[in-house]
């Protein structure tokens, strides 16, 4: 492995510097370093503040929320650019290969999971709309908390909760392209409510977003993705609801979201060249298949007690009924000759002449879960405060093909059982012991199937496995000032491989009479997580930084196959990083900032034990720096200016052959803030110098069909007013 940025001397820098991990200093106000101890990460299950965790986190509160909605409303952007650990926006309807510290993360909306852990299918960053999101907390590296295949860490997005005050909320904003060419337009606009009464408090939102067509730098149509499903030429809409009922020491708490995103199918994609430079391109013509789409409802129900017996008791029932349907094409992996000449399909031509049809796949799953939850705090005066509970869970998936319904990955339902303990122990002043354990029971139930016709039409006897793991974390926070901490951290998570993309596979069950008992690819992946971190918070300085090494022995890497799509190969694989951030609070109106992120990893490519190949782009983030710059005005005008440099990065086989590699760009955005009459009018440039690119993606896991330069200039003008 090779960087052309050396990653010994940038660690080195950044420890000179006293970098830090995560921006967790809110941009404006007064004692900004401060302000963050006021918030509790929900995501810990015992409501700590993110300096008494002994692991890298990152709150990405409203204010900054709505800095960066002035650019962009993609969630994944926004991620990357106040935590650079995390992959960079594909800027798609799909997610796939989007991970943090190099491991995908549990993404939760309320602690409700929205990751499906049998068929992840790359949608669990399109289920809510940034609208009714307050804030996001982030928890680095591979944990246990929540079970679920947390092995990157957790990204948990808090939705807005009910004011007191009888309020409506209007925001409209509209977004164009430099090319100004009235099919990129985009507009989009939301409205809230927010009230109470004697009996509830109740808050409601509405949101609908046109997204045009994507240009790039040269003002030319950036190619669609017919495949995974594309976020440009769509429509989003979501409705959200939560209402609330305070009694005694209680409180009781519905959450209902409902999103969908739908693309309109009237582009098609045009062959790029990566070894020309070519990229791919569209033209307007009408998809002969079903549009790609995302339907997704999230329900919870919440009760809390802040005195049983001297215990603070959360217990929570959720729901999720999930469905994605991927966009279409005419492949082998769909073809079955029982279906040639089929006058319901729209017939194809294959890459050597084969008469083929057009098809498409449809990913279906229903969660239900149940989270319950006691905090016993400093427990017979010994300064020990304890988390305990049990978590159930239950998830049914399938993922049939749309056009001839045959099924591609069988029904299958997934059981978890998991109790678990969390300790805090002062052991001294200012010295912090947190350890805990949490048991994993999971079970796996699939019914008999098939393979589809391309995968070997194989006849595979399903059945039950089940996996039992003990996971146990430790962490130690030591405070040598007021103002500086260091703690280091081990912990283990646990997850699933993508069982869906298992099965449908049929290399994952050689030999006669196959079955599921047989594959030792269905097997949990367990990842240790080791940590060491400082933190300084002053007057006029935030600084953090932190090292991490993740590990395991049987991980799940995803490989793109000839048909452009993934399969999972398990192997063993080692990530180590660097993540920093410093924030200098210049004036009590400026603030000037550093993210920086530096990950490398290899897997073992031969089964001996030893990782020896790079992690290609679809399994790692690039490295990268985000600078920033905020100004307040007196007049309560804000600006913000940023820029994302990612660095260049070679990726090398086991016998030191370079197989892939990142030429690095930078962008930078700008944009503003100020009141209007008795609103606010926003104004953000992304892409501000109209950098033309290959995205990251694209130029590491890129096929001649998904060869994709990233967006040109766009600006966005939006205004919102309260009343």
């Amino acid at each position: 492995m090779t960087f052309k940025t050396s990653f010994v001397a940038l660690a080195v820098f950044t420890a000179l510097t006293q970098s830090a991990v995560a921006q967790e200093a809110p941009d404006t106000g007064t004692n900004k370093n401060k302000d963050i101890e006021k918030i509790t990460v929900t995501a810990s299950r015992m409501d700590k503040s993110p300096s008494s965790i002994p692991n890298t986190v990152t709150i990405i509160d409203r204010v900054q929320l709505e800095e960066q909605f002035r650019t962009t409303k993609d969630l994944s952007t926004i991620i990357g650019n106040l935590a650079p650990s995390f992959s960079p926006s594909r800027q798609k309807m799909s997610n796939t290969g989007e991970t943090l510290r190099g491991r995908p993360p549990l993404i939760m909306i309320d602690g409700v999971p929205q990751s499906n852990p049998l068929r992840s299918g790359g949608r669990s960053g399109q289920t809510i709309d940034p609208a009714m999101i307050e804030r996001i907390e982030i928890i680095h590296g591979a944990n246990a908390m929540h079970g679920l295949g947390a092995q990157g860490g957790i990204i948990n997005y808090i939705t807005k909760k009910p004011t007191g005050d009888n309020q409506h909320v209007v925001s409209f904003d509209v977004t164009v392209p430099d090319s100004l060419k009235s099919n990129g337009v985009s507009f989009g606009a939301s409205y809230a409510f927010s009230g109470e009464s004697e009996l509830i408090d109740m808050l409601g939102s509405v949101s609908y977003r046109n997204n045009g067509v994507y240009y790039d730098a040269n003002h030319d149509v950036i190619g669609v993705d017919t495949t995974q499903g594309e976020s440009m030429d769509s429509q989003s809409k979501d409705f959200f609801i939560k209402l609330g009922h305070n009694f005694a020491e209680s409180r009781l708490e519905l959450m209902v979201n409902h999103y969908n995103m739908e693309n309109n199918g009237d582009w098609m994609p045009v062959k790029g060249d990566i070894t020309t430079g070519k990229p791919t391109g569209a033209i307007e013509e009408k998809q002969p298949w079903e549009a790609a789409n995302n339907q997704v409802t999230t329900t919870s129900l919440t009760y809390t007690h802040e005195n049983i017996a001297g215990q603070q008791l959360s217990i929570q029932l959720f729901n999720q009924d999930f469905e994605a349907v991927y966009g279409g094409g005419c492949n082998k992996t769909f073809y079955d000759p029982a279906f040639a000449n089929n006058d319901n399909l729209v017939q194809c031509e294959g890459p050597k002449g084969e008469s083929w049809y057009y098809e498409q796949s449809r990913n279906s799953s229903v969660k239900w879960g149940l989270k319950t939850s006691l905090i016993a705090k400093n427990i017979a005066d010994t300064g020990i405060d304890a988390a305990y509970g049990i978590d159930l869970f239950r998830d049914t998936t399938e993922q049939d093909l749309v056009q001839t319904g045959l099924s591609w990955v069988p029904e299958s339902t997934y059981d978890n059982f998991a109790p678990y303990l969390q300790l805090d122990y002062d052991l001294i002043t200012d010295l912090t012991l947190s350890t805990g354990v949490r048991y994993e029971h999971a079970k796996l139930n699939v019914d008999d199937y098939k393979t589809l016709y391309g995968a070997g039409n194989k006849q595979i006897e399903g059945g039950e496995a089940s996996f039992d793991e003990t996971l146990f974390n430790i962490g130690v926070s030591y405070k040598i000032t007021p103002d500086i901490r260091v703690y280091t951290s081990y912990n283990q998570g646990f997850g699933m491989p993508d069982i869906g993309r298992i099965l449908r596979d049929g290399n994952s069950f050689p030999g006669a009479n196959p079955s599921i008992s047989d594959s030792l690819s269905l097997a949990p992946i367990v990842t240790d997580n080791v940590e060491f971190g400082a933190d300084y918070q002053g007057e006029f300085l935030s600084a953090k930084i932190a090292y991490y090494r993740s590990a395991t022995d049987y991980g799940a890497r995803l490989a793109l196959n000839s048909d452009g799509f993934y399969d999972v190969k398990r192997e063993k694989s080692v990530i180590d990083g660097i993540e920093a951030n410093i924030t200098a609070y210049l004036t009590s109106n400026d603030d000037l900032g550093m993210n920086l992120a530096i990950q490398r990893g290899e897997y073992d490519s031969n089964d001996d034990n030893k990782t020896d190949t790079d992690l290609d782009g679809a399994n790692i983030s690039p490295n990268r720096i985000n600078l920033f710059w905020t100004h307040n005005f007196d007049n309560e005008m804000s600006t913000r200016v940023q820029a994302n440099y990612f660095m260049d990065r070679d990726f090398e086989d086991a016998t030191g052959e370079k197989y892939a590699e990142f030429n690095g760009y930078t962008t930078v955005d700008a944009s503003f803030s100020m009141p209007l009459y008795t609103g606010t009018l926003t104004l953000g440039v992304q892409n501000l110098f109209n950098k033309d690119y290959f995205n990251y993606y694209s130029q590491t896991m890129g096929t001649n069909d998904r060869y994709f330069k990233g967006m040109g200039r766009t600006a966005t003008l939006g205004y919102t007013v309260a009343f």
